[in-house]
């Protein structure tokens, strides 16, 4: 499947601020299933546009405008083009429980077993547990325990935005029972976490298909699970739409959270109040150009700690554009 994509971000402010330092994590990558045929990042004001690969191996870019301006417009296209992943099995033996326990797999994937940021126990958690009587789907082999709580999942929180913010910790959704995906893979990702499994955070997009049962809002961007499994390697799960991650989605960057992936992120110099405008289209394409390079530079981009250190006491904008 062809897709292409359009993202507009627009921060609109009530004065002009000074300077504005942003990251954009929008690149689809390269990966099994998916290849990644045209990408294009517009920016008005124009800047300079500086890339690298962050600790995960997503494709970061890293821009400053340094002159007054009172809009930020970031427009981002891609086109990509998809193939369904191979059939999972049925089942797989219980030995994988233990093949999960060995040292080597641990070891690999050390961020992905542990807590972080929103994806992490707490009181509410562990009574969503208890009342779903998830642990007793460890009983199952892994791959059939995750695959029936992304379905748990789905069967009991609602999709309704607004409800939840960018920046709300899983509390809320377990307490309001609605949320968007961004919600979903941070509860899946925490019980997956707890259980031993490897699970990381998808930020991308999906082709929406309100026809299959799609209930994720089609203007904005997505997010789901990826866990790992000894026999098979990483697979998806999209715990918003009751779904395997497959020709549908679009992968732009994988982290622990959202924290590590957000669409953008950055700051500014002034004393303005900030609007944030969203807007995302996916499409089948008709035909496609050809294949890209990583945006080519003329010099390393600094890493981010180095120049936000130099930013006291500005406003942050990081973390506003919510994934559903």
């Amino acid at each position: 499947m062809l897709l292409a994509v359009r993202h507009s971000t627009r921060y609109q402010y009530d004065e002009p601020v000074r300077e504005s330092v942003m990251e954009v994590w929008m690149q689809p990558q390269k990966r099994p299933g998916q290849r990644l045929v045209s990408f294009d990042l517009e920016l008005e004001p124009a800047a300079q546009l500086f890339s690298y690969a962050d600790t995960f191996g997503n494709a970061v870019y890293h821009f400053d405008i340094p002159q007054p301006h009172q809009r930020l417009t970031i427009m981002a296209r891609s086109a990509v083009e998809t193939e369904a992943p191979a059939p999972l099995p049925d089942a797989l033996d219980r030995g994988e429980w233990d093949r999960l326990r060995s040292d080597f797999v641990r070891g690999e994937h050390f961020d992905f077993l542990h807590p972080h940021g929103f994806a992490g126990p707490s009181e509410a958690l562990e009574a969503f547990v208890a009342e779903k009587q998830l642990n007793e789907l460890r009983v199952r082999d892994p791959l059939n325990a995750v695959r029936d709580l992304s379905h748990t999942i789905y069967e009991a929180f609602a999709y309704e935005a607004g409800v939840t913010r960018a920046d709300s910790p899983i509390d809320d959704v377990l307490k309001a029972r609605k949320g968007v995906c961004q919600d979903f893979a941070h509860v899946m990702i925490a019980i997956c976490r707890e259980w031993g499994v490897p699970a990381r955070y998808v930020s991308g997009y999906l082709f929406t298909d309100r026809k299959a049962g799609d209930r994720s809002d089609p203007d904005a961007t997505h997010a789901w699970v990826e866990v790992f499994l000894p026999s098979l390697r990483w697979v998806g799960f999209d715990p918003t739409n009751n779904i395997l991650a497959g020709e549908r989605h679009i992968a732009c960057a994988v982290g622990r959270d959202y924290s590590d992936v957000p669409p953008s992120r950055g700051v500014y110099k002034g004393e303005a109040e900030s609007e944030l405008a969203v807007g995302v289209t996916v499409r089948k394409a008709r035909a496609a150009v050809s294949e890209p390079e990583f945006l080519r530079i003329s010099q390393p981009a600094p890493r981010p700690g180095q120049r936000r250190s130099q930013y006291s006491g500005l406003a942050y904008d990081q973390q506003r554009q919510q994934q559903q």
